[in-house]
């Protein structure tokens, strides 16, 4: 049987565990489209396109206390805030600009030109970022510059690995094939945090270098494997919808995630000219972005495509989740290696690598979960897998909120499985209503606005979710600081001094796996103190039993908005088509 891509389905399914080769698969390497078992390799090299682009959008962010010691740069000096905040989200930032253009572009030139270009592109980029020659601010601004590059890469590959799959497969599988793919990518980030632990432990080189061979032979498997079957549209490049969508996006994004840094005496950065002109400016050029595409004939972003109550519904639940989903990852990296950990006895400088591993419970609820919802979304329809999967993250969010900061990991890891679980019972059946609900010349359109949705909301929880826990932490970390600074002995100057650092910095020390009390205090303060009372300070326990009430505080408020968050994405997933059919969506 046919399916509308002309692509010729043998009534083949999949389980949930791998990818089944049958028996003339390796043929099906060299063969067109019409090949009845092509699907299967348009879905395992997709697939590894999307672990790839999503590891390495993760693995940098375990391993940023291992890189900018190899560079020769501390982070958490305050003319290297900049640095560290673009490590974190330009490649993100990037990504989500970029996605909606270079699936345009799919749909115009060929979808996987495009997409093996950007297999190309990642894998010299791997290359060149581990071989930077500089050291301090040079170095650094070697690795951004050369991560935004990638990111171009990994935008092609994001762009169009749904659009790829969606063509390949028959709606009757559909969903089973994206739910391969999806959790791959949702579980590309959590792997990232081990791999990237494990290898900067070695050499922070190595968190680049392990992409190249992997790029290598993906590109190679692409180029000669990937064909195009979806019908091209040649049509003209929409500059200005390209270039105001890019500069307002950017500038929106760029604003929110600068906010957290301190200005002018106050312990963010909103009152901030600069910030305020990137939230005003950016705001006014995305909306003369959504008016240049209601008059443009053919729009980069196809604003008719709103129309569809499912398209839209879905893809507001998807920038929900994903926010939702980023501030659940910084806040439990902060929680595990600020606090859990160094309470628990392992050093700061193994609490990346060891953050990575207990948070592998989460890992493992999206690779169960993920294909069983495509599967079973193929039979009974998303709405119900999508609805149920944030209902019950929301439920997680809520135990979350009840644990102590000093935690029972078996509770812990209970509650972050489920939460994995959710995510993946929501994400592939979430993809499939988006692209289900699309002309299929448009797929490669759509497939880039989803992936714009979910890449700004992981770049809008840095600014937001941060934000909040700033907020939480200013209301008690100062008088919390300093009073445990003068138990111990520390001067009331020097304690002051300390006490009245703008909380982000603390904040970022929690995150990197640092124990901040030697830098700020410095030598000549500890040095002065009783050897008891400084082994104390600079010891694992000093610092976590400090913050850990007032992270708490901060906690607390990061919660209950993804509580809110994912209530307000179950009410989006479940809007229905404008005329309901007896078929199932």
């Amino acid at each position: 049987m046919a399916n509308a891509a002309g692509v010729t389905d043998a009534g083949t399914s999949i389980g949930t565990a791998a990818i089944p080769q049958p028996r003339g698969f390796r043929g099906a390497l060299s063969s067109g489209p019409d090949h009845p078992h092509y699907k299967w390799v348009a879905l395992s090299n997709t697939t590894l396109g999307m672990l790839l682009a999503t590891i390495n959008s993760s693995i940098v962010l375990i391993s940023l206390p291992a890189i900018f010691n190899g560079v020769r740069l501390n982070p958490l000096e305050p003319g290297n805030v900049s640095y560290l905040l673009w490590m974190l989200m330009g490649y993100m930032l990037v990504t989500a600009v970029l996605v909606v253009t270079l699936g345009r572009l799919g749909d115009m030139y060929g979808r996987v030109k495009i997409y093996n270009l950007g297999f190309a592109v990642f894998t010299v980029c791997s290359i060149i970022l581990s071989l930077d020659p500089f050291t301090g601010g040079h170095g650094a601004l070697w690795l951004i510059g050369w991560r935004v590059v990638q990111a171009v890469g990994g935008a092609m590959l994001m762009a169009n690995s749904t659009a790829i799959i969606t063509d390949a497969f028959p709606a009757r599988q559909r969903g089973t094939a994206l739910g391969i793919n999806i959790v791959a990518a949702l579980a590309g980030s959590f792997i990232g945090l081990v791999l990237g632990g494990v290898l900067a432990d070695w050499d922070w080189r190595s968190v680049f270098w392990v992409n190249v061979p992997i790029g290598v032979i993906g590109t190679i498997w692409a180029y000669k494997s990937l064909h195009d079957n979806s019908t091209r549209r040649p049509g003209r490049i929409d500059w200005w919808g390209n270039a105001t969508f890019a500069i307002g996006l950017t500038a929106l994004l760029a604003a929110i995630s600068y906010g957290i840094q301190p200005y002018g005496g106050h312990t963010m950065g909103w009152t901030n000219p600069l910030i305020i002109a990137g939230l005003v400016g950016g705001a006014v050029v995305l909306a003369a972005f959504l008016v240049i595409e209601a008059r443009t004939a053919e729009p980069m972003f196809p604003l008719r495509l709103f129309r569809s109550h499912v398209f839209a519904g879905a893809n507001a639940a998807s920038l929900l989740m994903s926010v939702a989903r980023g501030g659940l990852q910084f806040m439990l990296i902060i929680w595990l290696q600020g606090i859990w950990l160094p309470l628990h006895g392992y050093d700061y400088a193994q609490t990346p690598l060891w953050a990575g591993i207990y948070l592998v419970p989460l890992t493992v609820g999206f690779l169960v979960a993920g294909p069983i919802a495509g599967r079973l979304s193929d039979r009974f329809g998303h709405r119900s897998f999508a609805i149920g999967g944030l209902l019950l993250m929301a439920a997680t969010f809520g135990g979350m909120l009840l644990l102590p900061t000093d935690f029972s990991y078996p509770v812990f890891a209970a509650l972050i499985l489920l939460n994995g679980l959710g995510s993946g019972l929501f994400s592939a059946p979430n993809a499939s209503a988006i692209m289900n609900s699309v002309p299929a010349h448009q797929r490669g359109a759509a497939s880039g606005i989803r992936s714009t949705f979910q890449n700004s909301g992981m770049v809008l929880s840095i600014g937001l979710f941060f934000s909040l826990m700033v907020v939480g932490l200013a209301s008690s970390l100062p008088s919390t600081l300093y009073s445990g600074l003068t138990a111990q002995g520390v001067p009331a100057q020097a304690a002051h001094a300390v006490a009245a650092l703008p909380p982000v910095g603390v904040l970022f020390a929690a995150f990197l796996g640092y124990n901040p009390i030697q830098q700020l205090l410095g030598s000549h303060v500890l040095g002065a103190l009783p050897a008891h009372n400084a082994a104390t300070l600079t010891g694992r326990q000093f610092f976590p039993h400090l913050i850990s009430g007032p992270f708490h505080d901060g906690l607390i408020v990061v919660f209950w908005l993804a509580i809110g968050m994912s209530l307000v994405g179950a009410l989006a997933s479940a809007i229905r088509p404008r005329r309901e059919s007896r078929a199932k969506v």
